[in-house]
């Protein structure tokens, strides 16, 4: 058995990373020195040397001798690949990048913000909401403008149908048009997206 100060260092709880930030990296998917069963395994060295096919008892060894971990790395490997590493390091490199591939998951996911407007607007709320609709766009995000028809304000969507492509136009300098407008139920409903090279 290795040294207690060579344990595992930095062993949060399961799932849990630096700062409570959940990962789907745990401590518990890796066998770590004197848990690892194979009899034999294949064993890369700290700094990447291939020492081939050892004994488990010669790859634990070679791991006390580098004061670092024996860690199985491809448990399903035909014999499973062992590394001789710092495992607490390790566990909370792979934590680290699991947590910025969320974060640049979450980026990469555009919002989408919606607008509601009624046929009978007045100008200077529509004015209003056409600025905060700017406003989301050179964030990056997306806007879906919905008209809600009331009564019978539906028997002239044209007039709705115009005021939506006036306002597609005033936006047209940060925005195309995803989807053009169209009736769904009792609404008129258009997307605007982004321009490339906009937002985050």
């Amino acid at each position: 058995m290795l040294p207690a100060h060579r344990r595992p260092r930095r062993q949060f709880p399961e799932g849990q990373g630096k700062g409570g930030t959940i990962s789907p990296v745990k401590v518990s998917d890796y066998r770590v020195n004197q848990a690892i069963r194979a009899p034999q395994v294949r064993l890369i060295g700290p700094n990447g040397e291939n020492f081939g096919i050892v004994s488990r008892e010669e790859a634990l060894r070679r791991a006390q001798e580098a004061d670092l971990d024996l860690v199985e790395v491809a448990p399903t490997a035909k014999p499973p690949v062992c590394r001789i590493l710092d495992f607490g390091k390790f566990i909370y490199e792979r934590q680290r990048e699991e947590r910025e591939r969320q974060r640049s998951s979450r980026r990469t996911r555009t919002e989408v913000k919606e607008l509601r407007l009624r046929p009978k607007t007045a100008d200077r709320d529509r004015a209003i909401k056409v600025k905060r609709a700017r406003g989301w766009l050179e964030k990056g995000m997306k806007v879906k403008i919905r008209v809600q028809f009331r009564g019978r304000e539906i028997t002239y969507p044209e007039v709705v149908l115009e005021d939506l492509k006036e306002i597609a136009q005033e936006l047209a300098d940060v925005a195309t048009v995803e989807k053009p407008p169209l009736l769904e139920g009792r609404s008129m409903i258009m997307i605007l997206a982004p321009q490339r090279g906009r937002g985050r």
